[in-house]
């Protein structure tokens, strides 16, 4: 059996930090618009939608979708599909949606074309991680922490399967013996 190992990539402080600046910059541009909707998308959005909720200074309310492109196994090869719809109703409200990582930028895409024709009055889009390489869609992300390279990170709500979400810091994590990205195949593909 292989064994996994972690190093990190950003600290529980630069983290912190980076969460406070996202905050202040999304309660800045809604200001004016009332109630803002955050939509997590689950599971590893949990952490970071609950960090940037606490830290901004507008009034909003929060719902969940839950989405999978996920076939048997971490290899993200399959159709994207709804696994869990919002319970609020967004026509006419101003939404964020919330996601933990975009890496090819399917799934988010998805989602966008499922939301859009329930006429929100605004939607726009925020992603604690990005990984510009692997975009495979025209997808503007509005509000992004850290663009990263094409690595498999865990912790903060990520995971692989299914351990490490809890981890405060956000580390690369590789097999045993797996030298990085230009030296092996990544756990799988988001």
């Amino acid at each position: 059996m292989t064994r996994e190992k972690t190093e990190i990539l950003f600290s529980e402080e630069s983290i912190r930090e980076r969460v406070v600046e996202l905050a202040r910059q999304i309660s800045s541009d809604y200001r004016d618009c009332g109630e803002l909707l955050l939509v997590g998308v689950l599971r590893g959005c949990y952490i970071f939608l609950a960090d940037l909720s606490r830290r901004l200074s507008i009034p909003g309310g929060i719902d969940f979708v839950a989405l999978s492109a996920y076939d048997r196994g971490t290899t993200a090869t399959g159709p994207v599909r709804l696994v869990m719809d919002l319970r609020t109703e967004i026509a006419g409200k101003h939404v964020l949606i919330v996601e933990d990582i975009v890496d090819t930028g399917r799934t988010l895409d998805y989602l966008l074309s499922i939301l859009r024709p329930r006429k929100p009055a605004s939607m726009r889009t925020c992603a604690f991680l990005r990984k510009p390489s692997r975009l495979s869609t025209d997808l503007k992300v509005e509000y992004v922490g850290f663009d990263i390279p094409d690595v498999w990170v865990v912790g903060y709500g990520l995971d692989y399967k299914g351990r490490y979400r809890s981890l405060s810091d956000i580390g690369i994590i590789r097999a045993e013996g797996d030298p990085g990205p230009a030296g092996g195949a990544r756990p799988a593909v988001r």
